[in-house]
């Protein structure tokens, strides 16, 4: 099993050729896409390069070969909220997912319940705010750019700017505890989040008991995903020296050709009933 969430396909920080990588090197009997895939707050048709459409495709390609894919509704893509319980074959789109694993319930949802800043008149503020962290990610990327040709190592500037402001540190580690305290209330072994961005995996005690806490991190400053195997739960980290010899990722798009829709498959796409 693999968990990803924050990718924010369709903004400029997305590492969009990284996370092709990691999904044609991975076979998942299960796919958890934990929100913030798209960012429908900052999507326009005038920025949406190939790169992007083939980290869908890819997960596609995931699905025809057997992985279910559940797709769990964020902040950024909420938009998706309305189609909540919507499936096709190995494809589902939820809004939290609750799993038993090797006899182990594991609790996993977005997170974006918990901050207030993505809600009533903050969100207008929250929009803003990402406006500006993705401007934040094209500077650091010139930054590191240049600190390459400098035989510098790469530094990050949302990550300074996060560890350096005591209410930032202080806001994440109240989001861990408020997720651990509900989980563990409601008798869970693990619980998976997203949203903050923060890489996590530790265990958290209360007075009522302990929870494994888990994040998937994102793939705009970290690169991480949650893998299950063994057992057990790791965090992944992407390291562009663990596919120096895979071969060129084409991401050329191409217009396919027209075909005559067969009335065979007309019938099968009215028959599909979405929510309203």
């Amino acid at each position: 099993m693999v968990v990803i969430s924050d990718l924010h396909l369709g903004t400029y920080g997305c590492h969009a050729r990284e996370i092709v990588q990691y999904l044609r090197h991975i076979r998942p009997k299960w796919l958890i896409l934990n929100g913030d895939i798209i960012d429908g707050w900052q999507f326009s048709k005038r920025y949406f390069p190939p790169a992007h459409l083939q980290v869908i495709k890819e997960i596609l390609n995931l699905t025809e070969m057997g992985t279910r894919v559940v797709y769990i509704t964020g902040n950024h893509d909420e938009m998706l909220r309305r189609y909540s319980g919507w499936q096709l074959s190995h494809f589902q789109i939820t809004d939290k997912l609750v799993l038993e694993i090797d006899g182990q319930m594991t609790w996993i949802f977005h997170g974006d319940v918990f901050d207030a800043t993505t809600k009533g008149s903050a969100k207008i503020i929250a929009k803003l705010g990402g406006v500006g962290y993705d401007w934040l990610i094209l500077l650091n990327r010139l930054i590191n750019w240049l600190l390459v040709k400098l035989n510098r190592p790469k530094m990050s500037l949302s990550k300074k700017v996060k560890n350096g402001v005591k209410k930032a540190v202080a806001w994440i580690n109240n989001f861990e505890q408020t997720a651990a305290e509900l989980a563990i209330e409601k008798g869970y072994k693990y619980v998976i989040c997203g949203h903050i961005h923060q890489p996590q995996h530790r265990d958290i005690m209360t007075p009522k008991g302990k929870v494994t806490y888990l994040n998937s991190g994102d793939w705009i400053e970290n690169l991480t995903a949650l893998e299950y195997a063994g057992g057990s739960w790791s965090l992944y980290h992407y390291r562009e020296a663990d596919y120096a010899m895979a071969p060129l990722i084409p991401l050329v798009l191409r217009t396919p050709e027209a075909v005559v829709m067969t009335e065979e498959i007309s019938m099968h796409i009215h028959s599909l009933q979405l929510p309203s």
